[in-house]
């Protein structure tokens, strides 16, 4: 399944695609560099009702939001890592398996923490302003 969405409208995409994915958990997000996949979790946090500032966790890892309904959002990026054993002496694979909804970015830094039932989706630009998400369902 394909969203195509602008950077206007994204919003709507993250509204669109929670209704489409609301039975999994863990998300992991591919695209290059500048795709925008740290945008369109941003907007996913703003749709799950996260009013802390929500902000990129390249240098931190993980960043951890809380919902009004008081459920627990990680948002992790593996950018930084160089291998699956960074990533658990950094929590990642403790995030992934806590039952709570994860958001990751460069899942490829290590494709072997992710549990089953993962949702992969890539996201790949196709101008400044338009986006493609493509979700593995």
């Amino acid at each position: 399944m394909e969203l195509i969405y602008t950077l206007d409208n994204i919003e709507v995409a993250a509204k669109e695609f929670t209704n489409i994915t609301n039975a999994f958990k863990v998300f992991a997000f591919e695209g290059e560099m500048g795709a925008g996949k740290t945008t369109f979790i941003h907007a996913l946090c703003e749709v799950a009702g996260v009013t802390d500032g929500i902000s990129s966790p390249t240098f931190s890892i993980i960043n951890q939001y809380i919902t009004p309904q008081r459920q627990l959002i990680y948002h992790i990026d593996l950018y930084r890592l160089k291998n699956e054993e960074e990533a658990i002496q950094a929590g990642v694979e403790d995030c992934l398996y806590s039952g709570n909804t994860c958001f990751v970015e460069w899942p490829q830094k290590a494709p072997g923490l992710f549990p089953d039932g993962t949702l992969h989706a890539a996201i790949t630009a196709i101008d400044t302003n338009t986006r493609k998400l493509k979700i593995n369902l």
